[in-house]
């Protein structure tokens, strides 16, 4: 069967639940047509690119991450991330990331797992053969910790997305982007 033609379907709340006991602990998640999301957020989510190259490309600037919390069962590795441009320091992404470590090599994994680079640098550095899937795009009233997190003024609204990559046709990673208000800090 073809898989890259193939509808995956990311469970936000299972993915959530791999730090979070409930959803609501990181916000209220309202699913948006990508026509409802302003020019920004569409520009920075509503595409089938990597969100590092996609976040370093609209900050003209490379990103580090900041890996918050990370946990590994079995072949299931997940973590839970910050971008931050390399620049000033300053919070661009917030993410969540659940990868199967039987579709990727030992080297890859490693590098990985130990988090000194963002997850799309690595699998592009590595040349992995990989398609980005877009699935649901989301308007999200963030929680206090998010809003702490993103330093964002309590109750200021933010945009995400979840996604599929598909490594060598096989869905490998399951994603949930969250950016950061890009009118701010540039």
């Amino acid at each position: 069967m073809d898989t890259t033609s193939q509808k995956f379907f990311v469970d936000l709340n299972s993915l959530i639940s791999q730090f979070y006991a409930i959803p609501s602990e990181l916000g209220d998640f309202h699913e948006l047509a990508e026509a409802d999301l302003p020019f920004l957020p569409r520009k920075l989510l509503a595409h089938e690119s990597h969100m590092t190259e996609t976040v370093e490309n609209h900050h003209a600037t490379p990103v580090n991450v900041e890996v918050l919390r990370q946990m590994r069962q079995g072949n299931l590795y997940a973590r839970e991330i910050l971008l931050r441009r390399h620049t000033d320091n300053h919070v661009v992404q917030f993410g969540i990331v659940r990868l199967n470590f039987d579709l990727l090599n030992d080297e890859v994994i490693r590098e990985i797992e130990a988090g000194a680079k963002p997850l799309g640098r690595v699998l592009i550095e590595h040349n992995v053969l990989r398609t980005v899937r877009l699935e649901r795009l989301f308007k999200i009233e963030p929680s206090f910790q998010l809003s702490s997190l993103m330093n964002l003024p309590i109750g200021q609204p933010v945009y995400g997305r979840t996604a599929h990559i598909l490594c060598d046709g096989t869905p490998a990673v399951e994603l949930l982007e969250i950016v950061a208000d890009s009118s701010k800090g540039q």
